[in-house]
């Protein structure tokens, strides 16, 4: 079962995390993450080769946390598979007993290690959406041939409340919830006056009692990551406050500064109706989530079963 899908519906607030797979075949490493996520988070998001940088497959990595005991939210992206190996990779990720899926459109291959590789695209993330729900639920592929056995998955979508047009950031919503989207992780929040606007605009269309909605957070590392995070990364939104709040440190205690900004913001989450838990994003500082949970009193968590 999905551990978190009891946790979300029994109404607690979840917790999830991410784990980047290695840029090698060492299970020891993603093993080792496990450790350090193991009893603080609800379930473990799992990046399907982020960023457009080959490294260890998703699902194997999802294999890998499942046999830890956690639950892990398997990341798939459109990018790299036609309709074809997505649906294949659904089937055998349900038959590894992985039950969170989550359903993504992947960076443009033109950002990663692997410049020249060609997109696929052959659906886009909706689209995905779709076809994983009528496998789940009608037990059919695209084009309607029936499955022996329907996939068993908890369903998700991400959401980029900060790129603009606003409004058009809530249809893209709508779309995904009619699709088959049963929870919503974001992306990362600095803004928070700027997630409020769209979150309220989710709540007024009756969105947030359709879908879990989980807000993304980044812990900052430093000033200059910051920076580039607002400078350089498509899709976020850093205020300038946040920046300059963060060069207002020394160097040597920005790293706890940025904590501090993120427990902050899981705060204002807790208390915002249609918030039902938080996605902590952490790029290779795992570390960290473990403090920022209990920082943010939000252990210890559930020991329902994976």
């Amino acid at each position: 079962m999905s551990r978190l899908k009891h946790i979300l519906e029994s109404g607690a607030f979840a917790v999830t995390a991410e784990c980047g797979p290695p840029k090698g075949a060492d299970p020891g490493v993603v093993l080792k993450k496990a450790d350090i996520l193991r009893g603080r988070v609800d379930a473990v998001n799992v990046t399907d080769n982020q960023t457009a940088i080959v490294r260890m497959s998703s699902l194997a990595a999802c294999s890998l946390l499942k046999g830890a005991g956690l639950d892990p939210v398997l990341q798939m992206v459109v990018r790299d598979r036609n309709r074809i190996a997505l649906q294949s990779d659904v089937l055998g990720a349900s038959a590894l007993g992985i039950r969170n899926l989550l359903c993504l459109s992947g960076d443009h291959p033109c950002f990663g290690n692997q410049p020249q590789a060609l997109g696929v695209f052959d659906l886009d993330s909706i689209q995905f959406l779709q076809a994983v729900k009528a496998m789940r639920d009608e037990g059919r592929i695209l084009g309607g041939e029936a499955l022996s056995s329907a996939p068993d998955l908890f369903i998700g979508a991400a959401a980029n409340p900060f790129a603009d047009p606003l409004p058009f950031r809530v249809v893209r919503l709508v779309k995904k919830i009619a699709a088959g989207a049963q929870f919503i992780q974001t992306q990362c929040i600095y803004n928070l006056e700027r997630f409020v606007e769209w979150l309220d605009r989710a709540r007024d269309r009756g969105l947030t009692e359709k879908a879990f909605i989980l807000g993304g957070l980044t812990p900052l590392k430093s000033a200059a990551m910051a920076r580039y995070m607002k400078n350089k990364v498509s899709g976020m939104d850093v205020p300038d406050d946040i920046i300059r709040r963060m060069e207002g440190v020394p160097k040597e205690n920005q790293r706890e500064e940025g904590i501090r900004i993120c427990v902050e913001t899981i705060e204002a989450l807790k208390a915002m109706p249609g918030v039902s838990g938080v996605h902590i994003m952490a790029i290779e500082w795992e570390e960290a989530v473990g403090e920022i949970v209990e920082r943010a009193l939000l252990l210890p968590r559930s020991d329902a079963p994976a």
